[in-house]
């Protein structure tokens, strides 16, 4: 492990504060603003017209209050007004927005004094989660918010912004249902949408020119991104305009997960962090500042005022925006007790918010690693949950080698990996104990994030143009059918990319392989959903839609408990290789069929597979998905080459 600085000793002396009252707390008759900053000497509250420009209406000298806060207040009603603080620490003096700032001006340059009850849209008051029983039952839907719309083909008004989510009856050429409309009926229970706080790469004052950032660039965490409002430049507008997005997200029966980034910023020495209270937000070893995130640096979860800031942070989207759950960006570059502190906090307001992300760093953290949240370390971690690589890899390939071939496009010895993904990585006897990186790590079944792909890398049919250059793409579309199915019927929560269920594509002619692996500053061509290829992948819509359904018709799918994996779901020796099948039996987790009997086979030949006694209903076939019945069976079935099968038993 790298060797800390001297100066986290000092740090961790330095007084906490333990207030639920830093930044600016409004009302019409005064606004009382607090920052804590223990190091500095002076501080100065900057108060402007506007979020940009030379429109200084005041400065006023803040008071050095308890634990290490400033503190003033400010009679009159000024909602609305931009503000900043002059930090002096030392030598020097930094201006800074508020870390706690709820608003901001163009370019997140300002932070703004809002009144936050007149941002709520008509009936904001009355909005409520759509209703989640068990985590398990969640099926995400991961979405880049300019994405959506981006492309001609959307039908959406408007075009790259939060308010593009709200658009109904939205249309292709073809007169198929795009946005909205689209994801209700795939039938996905929530949506996951990528960085959507205030981030730094996007300049807000030139969005009549071409730009686009994934947004893992963190400026304002609590202000959302002004780029996606119709107006950056009043920060009224993006608050409320997210709000409408999440109100008729939740009205259409569609939760709202965030994807947040507390694992470094921007950069360093422009971030409001290292301006307020230098070096203490940041890890640092002899070399400098450690870099986990592979971004030039990693926060400091440990520090008391940094693990309470994220906590404060996830606390605030998910009462004022009604946000349902929180991706953590990776996720390992934090420590195990902030994420435990964020789970409590948040079962506080409803224990169906979701927590979980990538349980690995970019690099070598400066805190030991039985201290990070990583995927091993799941298990002291209730209610948080981590990506499988383990599905991912296993279903397609190894994602770092575009070549390299999983279980569903022709590698072989794949079977106890999969096996070991359909568990939902929790521990089962029947799952070979010496395979190579075979380990369950997995306390619960709700804790494994099954993917197969996502914004990071190759999509996946992308993926399977490289690996399987010389199959024809109906076989394609197969293997992409075949892993769908592993995915949407595995034990765990199922995840996918928004449009995979289209054949999405990232083509770049920048690219030796002619495809986009790491598309997070690609135009809109690369990245934006091409709706018009809805029509011509039609029936990999309807699958994946009938796989859904399915999934949510069986509640033996969606187990809550290594217990009834263990007990309940046996695999069966196929009478072939590359073939996987299992039975769930006694009714599990309120199961109303008597047993379900899934098989995939990865052969390119159709292989017979015995069936258990009875007579049983096939719903799931090589072309069909569903929940209404294709055909029955008894004593043995037939699955077609590269597909799947499931049946059940009434």
């Amino acid at each position: 492990m790298k060797k800390r600085f001297t100066d986290s000793a000092y740090f961790d002396d330095l007084p906490v504060y333990d207030g639920n009252d830093l930044g600016a707390v409004y009302t019409r008759e005064r606004t009382a603003f607090k920052l804590w900053a223990p190091t500095a000497s002076k501080v100065m509250l900057n108060l402007y017209e506007n979020g940009d420009g030379g429109s200084l209406i005041e400065t006023i000298a803040m008071a050095a209050g308890e634990k290490g806060t400033w503190f003033c207040e400010k009679s009159g009603d000024l909602d609305k007004v931009y503000y900043t603080y002059s930090i002096t620490v030392g030598k020097q003096t930094r201006e800074a927005a508020d870390l706690y700032a709820r608003a901001a001006g163009v370019n997140g340059d300002r932070g703004m004094v809002i009144d936050l009850a007149a941002t709520d849209p008509e009936g904001f008051e009355k909005d409520v989660r759509p209703a989640l029983e068990n985590t398990t039952d969640a099926v995400i839907y991961e979405i880049h918010v300019r994405d959506l719309s981006s492309d001609t083909s959307s039908g959406i008004s408007n075009v790259g912004k939060f308010l593009g989510f709200t658009e109904k009856g939205t249309k292709n050429s073809d007169g198929l249902a795009t946005g909205l409309d689209h994801i209700k009926d795939l039938g996905v229970t929530h949506i996951q949408i990528l960085p959507s706080f205030d981030y730094a790469t996007v300049d807000e004052t030139r969005l009549d020119e071409p730009q686009f950032n994934w947004g893992y660039d963190p400026k304002n965490y609590n202000v959302p991104e002004g780029s996606y409002s119709t107006d950056p430049y009043h920060g009224e507008v993006r608050v409320k305009e997210m709000k409408q997005m999440i109100q008729t997200l939740h009205a259409n029966g569609i939760r709202v997960n965030m994807d947040v980034v507390f694992n470094h910023t921007y950069d360093i020495e422009g971030s409001w962090f290292q301006k307020t209270v230098p070096d203490y937000y940041y890890r640092k070893t002899v070399d400098g500042y450690s870099d986990a995130s592979g971004c030039g640096n990693e926060t400091a979860s440990e520090r008391a005022m940094m693990r309470k800031y994220i906590v404060d942070s996830v606390v605030y989207w998910a009462k004022e925006y009604h946000i349902d759950g929180f991706r953590f960006d990776l996720m390992a570059v934090h420590d195990i007790d902030t994420m435990n502190a964020i789970r409590a906090a948040l079962n506080e307001i409803d224990p169906t918010i979701m927590v979980y992300g990538e349980g690995w760093t970019a690099g070598e953290a400066a805190i030991p690693s039985s201290k990070q949240a990583l995927k091993h370390n799941m298990a002291k971690m209730e209610g948080v949950g981590a990506f499988s690589d383990d599905i991912r890899d296993a279903i397609k390939g190894n994602v770092f080698d575009a070549l390299d071939k999983g279980f569903v496009n022709g590698k072989t010895g794949m079977e106890e990996r999969i096996k070991f993904s359909i568990a939902g990585a929790v521990p089962h006897p029947q799952i070979a104990k010496n395979e190579k990186d075979i380990k369950s790590w997995a306390a619960s079944p709700s804790q494994s994030i099954n993917y197969i792909s996502c914004h990071d890398n190759l999509t996946f049919w992308d993926k399977l143009a490289i690996s399987n250059a010389d199959d024809s793409e109906e076989t394609r579309i197969k293997m992409n059918k075949l892993g769908s199915a592993i995915l949407l019927t595995s034990q765990g929560v199922p995840f996918f990319q928004a449009g995979e269920e289209m054949l999405r594509s990232k083509p770049s002619d920048k690219s030796d392989t002619g495809y986009d692996e790491n598309s997070y500053r690609s135009p809109d061509s690369t990245n934006s959903i091409k709706w018009d290829d809805k029509a011509k992948a039609i029936d990999t819509y309807e699958y994946y839609k009938g796989l859904i359904a399915f999934r949510k018709a069986h509640k033996a799918l969606r187990m809550t408990t290594a217990t009834d994996i263990q007990n309940n779901l046996k695999f069966i020796t196929p009478p072939a290789p590359n073939i996987v099948a299992y039975t769930i039996s006694n009714k599990p987790n309120n199961e109303t069929a008597e047993k379900l009997m899934l098989i995939f086979n990865a052969n390119r030949t159709a292989v017979n597979i015995p069936l258990p006694p009875g007579t049983w209903q096939i719903y799931i076939n090589a072309t069909t998905a569903g929940t209404t019945p294709i055909a029955t069976a008894s004593g043995t079935v037939s699955v077609e080459a590269i597909s799947a099968m499931a049946l059940v038993q009434q």
